[in-house]
């Protein structure tokens, strides 16, 4: 019982961090165009 309980609690943090690195998109990160490649002038192509 507590092993089967562990293991749901393991795929839920697994399918948790998935979901997060994969589909949510931080508003943060979507609005700052300046520091995206190829937008500043970095030097870096």
């Amino acid at each position: 019982m507590i092993q089967e309980i562990l293991v749901l609690v393991t795929f839920l943090i697994a399918v948790g961090f998935l979901l997060k690195k994969f589909f949510w998109k931080s508003p943060q990160k979507a609005t700052d165009t300046g520091s995206a490649c190829g937008k500043s002038d970095c030097g870096c192509h």
